[in-house]
């Protein structure tokens, strides 16, 4: 067993394992030496105390000035005052009561300097108040053989910490650890660290953990920086070449088929990225290996039209296509333009074509049961649906193509349970996504996966301008943004209004979880705003509501009236977030936009402009200038780039998050890598991975790197790598 596996319980005192694992959750010698320290303090520098917040649990580093005995104003006896200064002239105090006030006097003496730990607060009078760190814990830095100068210059590492485990607590832990590591089987090659200049992992470890100076620092970060690139970057790249070896049906295109029928038929030309997208697409459907492709684009840069083109060549070669799309409303709206864009050729046999059906969880039973005959009988070459797909009962003749679209609202499982249902081999897999991805994220995030990507709008496409509404501070905006729906509705457009929620604490279907900035309550909800206007601005305008909770019948009803132009104004929770199609619709406003993240407001803002109309997207916030929030929602006004807003949406996210975490339920494996600031990095780990698999494709000659994706793999916050 690698000394890195080896449980710290045999490795430190019961109690301080105990503590690292209830409060961090580490739980072996790896998991302790890749528990990096968060900042590095030097012996006398003092926190900035501009950084400080009241009630803040902070650590200090500084040096003790003086003692002060005060009598204790209400009863008797003494407590004891520590005043601590940096080299800047810095102050802050430190109190201690009762006996700890003796030991602390004891040991505090004039000169020395340490570590402090504890919840800040300020006293002392309002005009001129002090810092505070009450009873803190600490550590005082103890001479050692080393010169002053060395000494002084020695970083002070400070760990993410916990509560009753402090700093220095871990410090020591990592010390007992390091002090008896011995060698490690390195994971890269020694001459991959001599062409990067790279350290090996010992001295790297010791290096970050116990710098002699920053630049030490420094040189450890890059080579384990490097470390996390590369054994991910590996493990993808293994999957891959995994994915490419298992078998599948080939699925040639057809030169007389239904695809070259709907081709024909066409209204408009394919753009240049549709064509050559196609092409990839069809090259590698017409493989016997599994085809693995993420399609991104832009909203409204067309992928529908890319993936029922990929769907029909697949009919063309006697298979089947499953499209799993993440909500009802949208579920609709795929059948519904998939089934409008095939004309007649979506009538079956009967014009040389291929019926489409569609299946959701809440149909009713008889139409469920014909639903899953075509399925299962094959009589339906295009079966479009929700999670119902994923069933076990759902069975399909012959699966050769699934496709996903907005990949990132399915769990990992629930995308392999739809794989599985082909039989002889696995069918050819195309997820889509409409949130751009920086080359970087994609690399790291669908490493093992083709990437696909349409930047060109279709032309017609109509410019969207954005502004932000500040309710709060000018009411009067609100109304001029109802007047300007009006304006659009008089000239016989449509607009939408989105908000977060249906109409009860309950009714949530946004994913604002990274976006909220406070804990206001109510939202603005659906029924609520709908109700107001009614009765309000648009009580002579034809108003209606959609959202999750309605029967999917009411739903279909109410998005084909708003489509057919019955309705003027939609207000809606995000069910409209992705896919709807109405090109009359000119006018997106959102309410309490701050509550929602970046790539959603991208998603809603493509709602309008889709039929040579200008649109307009209004986002309505509370939030003044000058707050993260509202620096977000200016960011989605600036730009239409959505590559530009997805690494503002990164940004502003944890790496977990984009790294599958969220959907696995697990913590991100990443300790330093940053997927935007370290492309370079990420990049030259991926060609070296690639060209060190394809010498040593099962790593036989390579033990270290087997033994790192073996604790990548068997680490549970890696679970969604297996099956993504």
């Amino acid at each position: 067993m690698s000394r890195f596996d080896e449980p710290l319980t045999k490795a430190l005192d019961p109690k301080t394992a105990k503590l690292l694992k209830s409060v961090l959750g580490l739980e072996t010698v790896g998991d302790l030496l890749r528990h990096y320290p968060r900042r590095y303090a030097e012996r006398g520098e003092l926190t900035s105390l501009d950084a400080l917040e009241v009630d803040e649990h902070v650590t200090v580093v500084g040096e003790v000035t003086r003692l002060m005995r005060k009598p204790m104003r209400n009863r008797g006896g003494t407590w004891l005052e520590v005043e601590v200064v940096d080299g800047n002239g810095n102050k802050i105090y430190l109190s201690f009561f009762g006996k700890g006030s003796h030991v602390a006097e004891s040991r505090l003496k004039p000169g020395r300097r340490g570590m402090f730990a504890g919840k800040v607060g300020l006293f002392g009078a309002r005009s001129r108040p002090r810092w505070q760190l009450a009873h803190p814990e600490f550590e005082l830095f103890e001479e050692s053989e080393a010169s002053a100068e060395e000494f002084a210059a020695a970083p002070v590492p400070i760990y993410p910490a916990g509560k009753d485990l402090t700093p220095w607590a871990i410090r020591r832990a990592v010390g007992v650890v390091l002090d008896t590591l011995g060698p490690l089987d390195d994971p890269l090659p020694a001459e991959l660290r001599a062409r990067h200049g790279l350290q090996d992992l010992g001295d790297a470890l010791v290096a970050i953990h116990r710098p002699k100076d920053f630049s030490d620092v420094g040189r450890a970060r890059k080579r384990l920086k490097f470390d996390e690139a590369f054994v991910l970057q590996a493990v993808l790249l293994q999957r891959r070449q995994a994915a490419t070896a298992l078998p599948a049906k080939p699925r040639p295109r057809r030169p007389d088929g239904i695809l070259a029928a709907f081709d024909e038929r066409l209204p408009f030309s394919l753009t240049e990225g549709q064509t050559k997208v196609g092409e990839e697409i069809a090259a590698d459907l017409a493989s016997e290996h599994p085809m693995h492709r993420l399609l991104q684009g832009e909203v409204g840069a067309g992928k529908t039209v890319v993936a029922l083109r990929a769907m029909l060549q697949v009919v063309d070669a006697g298979g089947q296509a499953a499209l799993l799309a993440p909500t009802e409303v949208l579920a609709q709206q795929h059948h519904r333009s998939i089934t409008t864009m095939l004309g007649d050729l979506a009538q079956g046999g009967m014009f040389g074509g291929t019926a489409v059906t569609l299946l959701t969880g809440s149909m009713g039973a008889a139409a469920r049961r014909s639903a899953l005959l075509d399925a299962a009988s094959g009589t339906a070459g295009i079966v479009v649906g929700t999670h119902a797909l994923l069933q076990e009962h759902v069975q399909f003749a012959d699966l050769g193509l699934v496709v996903v679209d907005e990949q990132h609202r399915f769990g990992v499982e629930q995308r392999d349970a739809l794989r599985e249902k082909a039989d002889g081999g696995r069918p050819h897999v195309l997820v889509m996504t409409a949130t751009p991805i920086p080359r970087t994220v994609a690399m790291t995030v669908f490493g093992d996966l083709e990437v696909s990507t349409l930047s060109q709008l279709p032309s017609g496409r109509a410019p969207i301008t954005t502004h932000v509404v500040p309710a709060a501070e000018k009411p009067h905006y609100l109304e001029r943004t109802w007047q300007r729906v009006r304006e659009e509705v008089a000239l016989g457009r449509q607009a939408y209004i989105v908000c977060p929620r249906i109409g009860d604490l309950e009714g949530d279907e946004g994913d604002m979880g990274a976006a909220a900035d406070d804990e206001r309550l109510p939202l603005l909800a659906v029924l609520d705003v709908a109700e107001m206007l009614t009765q309000g601005p648009f009580s002579d305008l034809r108003v209606g509501t959609l959202h999750g909770k309605l029967p999917p019948e009411e739903k279909e009803a109410i998005m084909r009236a708003f489509t057919r132009g019955e309705l003027d104004v939609l207000v809606a929770t995000t069910v409209i977030e992705v896919g709807v199609d109405v090109p009359n619709s000119s006018v997106m406003i959102i309410m309490d936009a701050d509550r929602f993240g970046v790539s959603q407001l991208h998603q809603l803002r493509g709602r309008v402009g889709r039929g040579g109309l200008p649109g307009l997207c209004l986002l309505v916030t509370d939030f003044p200038e000058g707050t993260p929030a509202r620096a977000r929602l200016d960011a989605v006004a600036a730009t239409l780039d959505g590559f530009e807003l997805s690494r503002v949406d990164l940004e502003q996210r944890r790496e977990g998050d984009v790294l599958g975490a969220a959907q696995s339920g697990k913590r991100s494996s990443l300790k330093l890598l940053q997927l935007l600031r370290d492309e370079e990095v990420i990049a030259t780990a991926r060609e070296e991975a690639a060209a060190l698999l394809a010498g040593d494709p099962e790593l036989k000659r390579h033990e270290g790197l087997r033994a790192e994706i073996g604790r990548l793999l068997a680490d549970e916050r890696a679970e969604y790598l297996e099956k993504t």
